[in-house]
């Protein structure tokens, strides 16, 4: 096991694997499987966006968030190229239940700092279950191309991950930022004992 591979052991801190069926019916959908995840690619770009038009006082988050954004739209740019290679249409957007009960646990009012902080630690969120997906893809299909492709993006999205936490703790205090991550991660273990396991999406 690389280093890569332990460092994202350690630090994803997910409290709820993937029910292991996942794979099973992700396999038979993998045309939807894709188009979701060029969705949620293209959301994870705009989110970015969002956050540096919203906060551009803020030199470090849009010094580290712009490069995200890059690479966020490359990885849609390059889902879409295999769905172009398999004849796979693109298609309307489909809800994201996951995000959308994530969305409901920020927090209202507080600080614009606080305001900040929520939005930093969802995205966090999904872009650690994003990560062990992609691992659970890349160990389990059987497509080489796409294999290979999944393990670039997971070792990505480990990284983007550990950006919003760093990002977190540069503008809130540490011990409040990891009481609040500790919620968070509860919180979606309950999102994702309650969701239907489906094999049309990425969450």
């Amino acid at each position: 096991m690389d280093w890569k591979e332990t460092t994202k052991q350690k630090m994803l801190r997910l409290q709820l694997p993937t029910d292991p069926r996942w794979i099973d019916v992700a396999k038979m959908s993998l045309a939807d499987i894709l188009v979701d995840h060029a969705y949620c690619e293209q959301k994870a770009a705009s989110s970015c966006i969002s956050l540096i038009v919203r906060f551009p006082e803020l030199e470090k988050l849009v010094e580290v968030l712009t490069p995200v954004v890059a690479e966020e739209w490359e990885h849609f740019d390059r889902v879409m190229k295999q769905l172009k290679k398999r004849g796979i249409p693109f298609g309307k957007p489909r809800k994201d239940e996951y995000v959308a009960k994530l969305q409901q646990f920020i927090r209202k009012g507080g600080s614009r700092m606080e305001h900040l902080t929520e939005h930093l630690l969802m995205n966090a969120l999904i872009e650690a279950r994003s990560c062990e997906r992609f691992k659970i893809l890349w160990k389990n299909l059987e497509d080489e191309e796409l294999k290979a492709f999944y393990y670039e993006l997971m070792v990505s999205e480990a990284g983007h991950y550990v950006n919003f936490i760093d990002l977190a703790k540069t503008y809130y205090p540490k011990e409040k930022v990891d009481r609040r991550w500790s919620e968070w991660l509860a919180f979606e273990k309950e999102v994702l004992q309650d969701l239907e396991i489906r094999g049309d999406r990425m969450h």
